[in-house]
């Protein structure tokens, strides 16, 4: 398939799309957990096979992502290693061992007339998933929608374009293998941008909903311009506060881990505050360890005294998901500032503190309003495979029926039945 077609024909493929993908999902809402499990494993099984291949075809996709200029974060998340290969298996392995939610009965309950009144779970249908720059997130999110019944149309960024197309082809082998429909997991075959306009528009009513999974631009396109619900996946403008009860060792380390360990995945902390009764004792430490580790400090005047060579932070830095060594500190009068802090600028990811007084944790977990709230652990454990749900499309930061990790569970809706004995209504 070309990368570049006409508009026509742009929509008339997206059409075709959705229309398979529709069909698949007759098969997929009844197909049985053992045959969906083949799938999966029969997946992972070839993700290792196809292993040369994928490497290959992302070695091309970096090639050309290191000629446009992009950053050593863009390219992490666009990299592709013999371990990250396997942990890809391994996820879709884990989603296979997962409970499967289809048919499960949500709520129970008869009624004094004699009904029977189930509340069961059922996919959601077609889902939609555009997302940029990580290829792992095709065989998740694949793995994830055909686990819970659904079919799904991938459109990927063109930085890993054949990234992508490699691990799908993987994918349909153990689709074809356990005998399910190709059509189940499907990927935009074309880098056009209008293919994302054509998904926008619902795919003359195929598509069910939208996971976006990307930078600020693109979710901001997608609830803009969409037709059909959406679970969007904001940035992780990440906070840790550390409170005045904090442990200092513990602080550190946690700080570190959430900071440098992976800077471009969305867990990655941003901003950093510290209660103003600890900073002269604990701040400076820290922030010279960040720095001996690469990362740029951003930070208010007391951060600026208290660290050397600091830069002056700006409006502008309360606000940015950097993805990359860079961080922004400030210097809080105590929790109620820091949340208040949190509350102005957080795009509700995630938020941690890290304290030993345990009503300050309470008060923080409660009042910080955070898909996910920590309390003394790292923010990169905001992942849907840290939470044993095998993996995750997204960490959703709406407050309509998915929040967080967005695995099967989030990926089903339900339905009643209603069993009676001749019952009539008066």
């Amino acid at each position: 398939m070309l990368d570049k077609v006409e508009a026509a024909d742009v929509t008339g493929l997206m059409a075709e799309l959705g229309q398979r993908a529709r069909a698949a999902t007759r098969v997929l809402a009844t197909a049985p957990a053992s045959t969906k499990n083949a799938a999966l494993t029969g997946m992972a099984s070839a993700i290792r096979a196809a292993a040369p291949d994928i490497l290959a075809a992302n070695a091309k996709d970096l090639e050309a992502m290191r000629a446009n200029g992009q950053t050593a974060a863009f390219l992490d998340r666009g990299t592709l290693t013999d371990e990250r290969i396997e942990a890809i298996a391994a996820a879709l392995e884990d989603i296979a061992k997962l409970e499967d939610p289809v048919g499960s009965v949500i709520a129970s309950w008869p009624r004094p007339n004699g009904l029977q009144i189930d509340r069961v779970r059922t996919p959601l249908g077609v889902i939609g998933v555009i997302y940029e720059s990580r290829p792992n997130v095709t065989a998740d999110a694949g793995a994830l929608c055909l686990k819970a019944g659904n079919a799904v149309i991938l459109r990927g960024g063109s930085d890993t374009i054949n990234s992508n197309r490699a691990i799908h082809a993987a994918l349909q082998k153990g689709l074809e293998a356990a005998g399910l429909p190709k059509d189940a997991i499907q990927i935009v075959p074309v880098a056009d941008r209008a293919a994302v306009g054509e998904m926008l528009k619902g795919l003359s009513g195929s598509l069910d909903v939208i996971v976006p999974r990307g930078g600020k631009s693109l979710v901001a396109r997608v609830q803009t311009e969409a037709r059909v619900p959406v679970f969007a996946h904001l940035e992780g403008l990440v906070h840790i506060f550390i409170d005045k009860a904090a442990d200092a060792t513990k602080a550190k380390e946690i700080v570190l881990n959430s900071k440098l360990r992976r800077t471009g995945i969305c867990g990655a902390l941003e901003t950093l505050l510290v209660d103003e009764t600890v900073a002269d004792k604990l701040l400076p430490d820290v922030l010279e360890v960040l720095q001996k580790g690469g990362c740029e400090i951003r930070g208010d005047e007391l951060t600026q005294r208290l660290g050397k060579d600091v830069v002056a932070a700006t409006e502008a830095d309360w606000t940015t998901e950097y993805l990359d060594k860079i961080l922004s500190v400030k210097v809080v009068s105590g929790l109620k500032e820091a949340m208040d802090h949190i509350a102005q600028y957080s795009s509700c990811h995630t938020d941690c503190i890290v304290t030993e007084d345990e009503t300050a944790a309470d008060s923080f977990l409660q009042e910080v309003d955070s898909a996910i709230v920590l309390h003394n652990a790292s923010t990169q454990f905001a992942d849907g495979g840290e939470f044993g749900m095998g993996s995750e499309i997204g960490i959703a930061t709406g407050r309509m029926h998915a929040r967080g990790p967005v695995g099967v569970e989030q990926l089903t809706s339900f339905k009643y039945q209603v069993r009676g004995t001749g019952q009539t209504r008066s």
